[in-house]
């Protein structure tokens, strides 16, 4: 959700050993995407885009913040740099985390569980850039 970065303290607070994944796409696409999704309650800053732009600079100070004060705790990705190389980025992003590599990690469009998220259709769908 567009509002999860505002809780990194808390998160570091209640588990300070949780890494974090600040995971970035171009600021217009970004802005963009989150203009035309029909979010619930609490995101009404989307509804305008000079209100999306504030609130993306804002996000970007604080994440600045939170990478000064928590080093070694954020890993950064940039969704065009995944989506050019997933796997090697999937592996940057395991060991970050110190977690193996396995194949599903990016076959993750072949599951059949239950996804709850405002992209649930392109979950099942191989990362591509127009998405």
């Amino acid at each position: 959700m567009p509002n999860n970065f505002r809780h990194i303290g808390l998160i570091h607070l209640i588990l300070p050993n949780a890494k974090i994944i600040d995971t970035r796409r171009e600021p217009m696409a970004c802005c963009f995407s989150n203009f035309k999704q029909l979010f619930a309650s609490g995101q009404e800053f989307t509804y305008s885009l000079e209100d999306l732009a504030r609130y993306y600079r804002t996000y970007l100070e604080l994440m600045r913040h939170w990478n000064q004060v928590l080093p070694g705790s954020i890993c950064r990705m940039q969704y065009e740099d995944v989506v050019e190389d997933l796997e090697g980025n999937v592996r940057l992003l395991l060991d970050f985390c110190g977690l193996p590599f396995e194949p599903q990690c990016v076959e993750f469009y072949r599951t059949a569980r239950s996804v709850q998220t405002a992209s649930a259709e392109q979950v099942r769908q191989p990362s591509t850039a127009r998405s």
